[in-house]
């Protein structure tokens, strides 16, 4: 049985993440209307900030993982940290589903503890500052990484680029 436990850990860490994550991104294409575009840029901005601030903070921390002391790369989880990124813009954006966004996101942090690739503080962490990142990509007006890419326009269309304006 533990052989079975570490294989669906192991999937759900691997592939799995690379589905919700994946899906996440992606699925407002096909979910959402003409808003489709703008959900999934700003996804795609919670995660890319999401990830910086985790690989970031990973290289100031420096903590060695609980499977491998050499391996200094335990604290936060990043796992952790974009599956709660992405589950809280879903989430947001489809409220009927939150409760099987945040169960994803849940199933992923358990698995690299499952695995023993992080400590509980570890993947507490990395849903907290995903869950954040989410949080304030909600509440700005544009993106946080993208920003220069994401606008709506007067009619609520989403315009793609930089904007300059000069009067003359």
């Amino acid at each position: 049985q533990a052989a079975s436990k570490s294989g669906f850990s192991e999937f759900i860490s691997g592939a799995g993440t690379v589905l919700f994550v994946g899906g996440g991104s992606l699925l407002p294409l096909v979910t959402d209307g003409e808003k489709g575009g703008q959900h999934t840029l700003r996804v795609v901005d919670a995660l890319a900030t999401s990830t910086v601030l985790c690989n970031g903070i990973k290289v100031v921390v420096k903590s060695p993982r609980p499977d491998n002391e050499k391996e200094l790369d335990s604290f936060p989880s990043c796992h952790a940290t974009t599956a709660f990124a992405v589950a809280r813009l879903q989430s947001h954006y489809h409220p009927d589903y939150a409760v099987l966004w945040y169960g994803g996101a849940a199933l992923i942090s358990y698995s690299r503890l499952d695995l023993n690739r992080h400590r509980l503080g570890d993947v507490l962490v990395g849903a907290g500052l995903g869950y954040l990142v989410g949080e304030i990509e909600l509440g700005q007006k544009k993106g946080l990484l993208l920003f220069p890419l994401i606008r709506e326009d007067a009619q609520g269309n989403t315009v793609l680029g930089l904007q300059v304006k000069a009067d003359f």
